[in-house]
């Protein structure tokens, strides 16, 4: 997965008008960020990344990575919910729900420059 947000973020680095890059998840976006800095681009002075799922690991990597905090429990919770209203012959399933989720910004995201 680090391999794949590597290749993104090199290919994406060399694109001068490529400012920020929301990552699917932060694993993802460690490899972005090198990447980033293997195309000779940094970050978050040219280019911002963002993570998805604040992994515990990701605010103590440098650059400290921004991120989208989700509750894992919740997301749980909800999906358990889905899956009985699946097997209740009486009501009428959801076709989606949401999970609240938070921007937690650290430093690899920076304004435009």
């Amino acid at each position: 997965m680090r391999r794949a947000g590597y290749d993104a973020g090199f290919k994406l680095g060399h694109r001068r008008e490529v400012t920020a890059i929301l990552a699917g998840n932060d694993d993802l976006a460690v490899g972005v960020i090198r990447g980033i800095f293997d195309s000779g681009r940094r970050v978050p002075e040219d280019v911002s990344v963002i993570g998805f799922d604040d992994q515990p690991f990701t605010e103590f990597l440098r650059p400290a990575r921004s991120t989208v905090r989700q509750s894992f429990p919740a997301l749980g919770r909800t999906a358990v919910a889905l899956l009985q209203e699946q097997f209740d012959v009486s009501a009428s399933p959801r076709q989606r729900a949401v999970v609240d989720t938070e921007l937690v910004i650290r430093e690899s995201t920076a304004p435009p420059a």
